[in-house]
């Protein structure tokens, strides 16, 4: 991980982003975007996963997180990478409505090949790009950014019509998916 990209202060926000090998779109399906959200509920209740804001597209996530408790920030990042793309792969390879099945798996498989840290798959890019959001001008910027994705990419006119971010959350809905710490 270059230097720019490390966590330094585990008291601050960071901004990361999860994106897929190749931005391959894989949470275009339910059940992949609920895998990947559970996990930042189990991390929340047993790792110390603050979540501030999230928004799951189709080929990477956003978010805006924290951590409360001992386990650094880092690695809770690692533990849900490594549990959703074990997940996600298998939930992918016992699909028998996946159309893109094999085609998926072996996509991911070469970029298991071509990362001496794998052992077959590779699900994920290697890092998360984490940026310490260190004044409340780059927290509403990044929070503004994570919100407005659906929108700049033309899915939603409006964020809180996105059902896989925290706009709803925000906007005070009641169908939201997961727990988020409001910023004021």
């Amino acid at each position: 991980m270059s230097r720019k990209y490390k966590i330094r202060d585990q008291e601050k926000l960071h901004f990361v982003t999860f994106t897929i090998v190749q931005w391959l779109d894989v949470f275009i399906r339910r059940e992949y975007s609920d895998i990947f959200l559970d996990s930042l509920r189990y991390c929340q209740k047993s790792k110390g996963l603050e979540v501030y804001a999230f928004c799951i597209m189709s080929s990477h996530a956003h978010l805006i997180i924290g951590r409360n408790g001992d386990n650094k920030l880092e690695d809770i990042i690692r533990d849900i990478k490594k549990y959703t793309s074990v997940k996600i792969i298998e939930a992918i390879r016992n699909n028998p409505t996946e159309s893109r099945r094999d085609w998926l798996l072996k996509k991911f498989e070469e970029a298991g090949m071509n990362n001496k840290h794998n052992n077959r798959y590779q699900f994920w890019q290697q890092h998360s790009h984490p940026i310490e959001l260190s004044t409340n001008e780059l927290i509403e910027q990044k929070l503004d950014y994570v919100h407005d994705n659906p929108v700049n990419a033309g899915i939603v006119l409006s964020p809180e019509h996105y059902l896989y971010s925290s706009a709803i959350n925000y906007a005070g809905l009641p169908e939201k998916l997961i727990d988020v710490i409001l910023i004021e």
